[in-house]
């Protein structure tokens, strides 16, 4: 047990509070600060009245003697049979899958409300960059909220950490833009067929920038994704190329991020986890994003826009509603990936967002009833089997760095 492994030890730090019990035995309790000793340990029953005995040369087994060594007598409550114990554990073993479950389905539905509703809000009110500000807007409302009434501790951010973080920020308002202008031009289905394409920039940005070379198999399964994008690209009714050149754009800037990240790594300090990085992010591109959207679109958050939209068949309230939930989602459903990243490897984190990106595209196809050929089916499969490889072949072999 790991708790002999210490008590075994020569010199122990924070160990034993003991009390003195009935039987004149020793009852390991808690732990207490900095003491020498050489001990040894028999085991006896577990009982409700002993656990286990702990023999100390220099200490005497009197009431008096423990005042006197600052050893505090305190009564230790006992399971009457260990089966409690198992049973916790056995309620331990399944709460864990199940919580992990319910975050991975949370996950994808976030990510289905997101999909669908930013693409209806799209199709009667076009202003890619407006609906990109406001989106990182809700989810700034939603970090400050999240600091004021501490649910999660605030960041102490240094000028260092903010020097790495602003390119960080800068890629991903961009990428994030451009994948709502390819989701205003074309099908929601064929946007996440070509984003399926971020492995095969993944591995050229790697090998450009940090210098990397990736093992055969992974640039053998990089040949299917690149195949069944192109073959879906051909066969696409929606295709226009705006909409396949800006999910183009935000792969490589998307994933120029992940490369910047470890580029530009800065030693994480205390009060900067994975989710205050993400917040300052959030906040970071609703700043720069804002006059973007009013130098790119100009003022189009205004009463005379939303009632241009309405007369498109959505009402105004109907819009916002649209435009608020879509927003929230998007917020949300990447802080959820942030806590399933912190609760599984970054393999099965990959394989969780491939997965996600099916749900979604055959989601988009039956809510807005897409039309879709077998071959620009098969296309579509082949580039999310190429992605599913991807994640596979990653664990074969670590990256080699080349000389």
């Amino acid at each position: 047990m790991p708790l002999l492994g210490m008590l075994c030890s020569s010199k122990v730090t924070n160990i034993l509070q003991v009390g003195c019990v009935h039987d004149h035995q020793w009852r390991v309790h808690k732990y207490c600060y900095n003491y020498n000793y050489r001990s040894s340990l028999s085991y006896n029953n577990l009982c409700s009245k002993t656990t286990f005995s702990v023999c100390l040369p220099n200490l005497t087994k009197t009431k008096e003697d423990c005042a006197r060594n600052l050893l505090v007598v305190r009564a230790v409550s006992i399971p009457e049979s260990a089966d409690g114990g198992s049973e916790a554990n056995s309620a331990n073993t399944l709460a864990a899958p199940l919580q992990l479950g319910a975050m991975f389905c949370l996950w994808y539905t976030l990510n289905i409300y997101f999909n669908i509703y930013n693409k209806q809000v799209l199709r009667v009110y076009p202003y890619s960059s407006t609906i990109t500000a406001f989106q990182f807007g809700c989810g700034s409302l939603l970090v400050l909220l999240m600091w004021a009434f501490n649910l999660h501790p605030k960041p102490k951010l240094t000028r260092s950490q903010f020097a790495a973080i602003l390119p960080l920020a800068i890629a991903h308002a961009m990428g994030n833009l451009l994948t709502n202008v390819s989701l205003g031009k074309v099908a929601v289905s064929f946007t996440h067929t070509i984003k399926a394409m971020e492995p095969f920039f993944t591995v050229l940005l790697s090998v450009l920038f940090l210098g990397e070379r990736p093992n055969p198999w992974i640039v053998f399964s990089l040949a299917p994704i690149v195949g069944g994008v192109a073959l879906a690209s051909f066969t696409e009714a929606s295709f226009n190329w705006i909409g396949f050149g800006s999910a183009m754009a935000s792969n490589l800037t998307n994933q120029s991020r992940n490369v910047l990240s470890k580029k530009l790594m800065v030693k994480e300090e205390e009060g900067l986890d994975n989710i205050n990085l993400f917040s300052i992010i959030t906040l970071l591109c609703f700043l720069i994003l804002v006059p973007s959207a009013i130098l790119i679109d100009g003022l189009k958050f205004t009463p005379t826009y939303f009632q241009l939209a309405a007369s498109q068949g959505v009402n105004v309230r109907e819009l916002w509603v649209k435009a608020l939930v879509a927003g929230l989602c998007f917020h949300t459903y990447q802080q959820v990936s942030y806590l399933i990243l912190g609760s599984v490897s970054a393999v099965t984190h990959s394989v969780g967002n491939c997965l996600k990106r099916v749900v979604v595209i055959v989601s988009s196809v039956l809510f807005f009833q897409t039309p879709i050929s077998p071959l620009n089916s098969f296309g579509t499969a082949l580039a999310l089997a190429g992605v599913f490889l991807y994640t596979r072949a990653k664990r074969l072999k670590p990256k080699l760095k080349s000389s």
